[in-house]
């Protein structure tokens, strides 16, 4: 069990806030963090790692690493952290990289077979492909078999075909080596794919923790689906009004009423639902 009891001022987009959580969290879950751009989701992982100060406590299977009195360095945590950076060492090869974490070759060249890069265990980082890289990132974070492992957006800079396998591996990982898994997303269908809980913060604060199912599937009454989005356009065709929406790598255009119309502007946080093949923007 994870216990985590902390406090921290931090300087946000409209001024100072106070993350302040709570938060217990299961041996073996996959817990991916969720909310806007600011809201202490990265934050929270650094301090978990020790790589940030913070008030307050944190316990991980009856051992403190934080209290008021002191607070364990990264090296004493056992921590793997993978970031969206690759942080990789360009004068080593792809084994000589996870060796100089561990020497347990047999480890490593198991994580290499579970990430598919067996073939290229003598290949220099330099090389290597974004994905590629990624997957390296993930192997060197477990070989010295972390009780948690963090990961701050690991795919977010890579194609959606490449993020797609990737999360199957991550996925295949995390069962593989029973690891606590920490996982900030923006992205719902990864979080939808790997997490078996989501916890989403705004302004510092916990204000939504349950099952993905639970909170990403946004259905009321008869509704058969719906989508959020930025809303890009808004246009007047004749006597309709039409609205570009992006949805992920999606653009969309959906037909709107004039009074729909007026109740939006471009920049807007939209979802489109629909009830019996009639869409509706909220």
């Amino acid at each position: 069990m994870i216990d985590i009891k902390i406090q921290k001022e931090l300087l946000g987009a409209s001024g100072t806030l106070k993350l302040d959580v709570e938060l217990q969290i299961k041996e073996g879950e996959f817990l991916a963090l969720s909310g806007t751009s600011g809201s202490g989701k990265t934050t929270l992982l650094r301090i978990i790692a020790g790589l940030e100060k913070a008030e307050g406590e944190i316990e991980v299977a009856q051992k403190s690493w934080l209290n008021a009195k002191t607070a364990l360095s990264p090296q004493k945590r056992s921590i793997g952290f993978v970031f969206q950076e690759y942080a990789l060492f360009d004068n080593m090869t792809v084994l000589q990289n996870l060796l100089f974490v561990a020497k347990d070759k047999t480890l490593a060249l198991r994580l290499l077979e579970l990430t598919e890069l067996t073939e290229l265990q003598k290949r220099y980082p330099k090389t290597l492909s974004g994905g590629q890289k990624q997957r390296l990132s993930l192997c060197r974070a477990l070989m010295q078999k972390p009780k948690i492992l963090l990961l701050d957006e690991p795919l977010s800079a890579l194609d959606p075909s490449i993020r797609a396998k990737l999360q199957t591996q991550i996925l295949k990982l995390h069962k593989e080596f029973g690891t606590t898994t920490i996982m900030v997303s923006h992205d719902p269908s990864e979080i939808y794919k790997l997490a078996s809980r989501v916890v989403v913060l705004e302004n510092g604060k916990i204000i939504k923790d349950g099952k993905p199912k639970e909170l990403l599937l946004k259905q009321n009454g008869s509704q058969k689906f719906s989508f959020s989005g930025e809303l890009l356009e808004l246009k007047k065709v004749d006597i309709i009004y039409v609205a570009v929406i992006a949805i992920g790598q999606q653009i969309v255009e959906v037909v709107l009423s004039k009074e729909e119309a007026s109740r939006h502007k471009i920049g807007d946080s939209v979802t489109i639902s629909t009830k019996a093949f009639t869409p509706t923007l909220s």
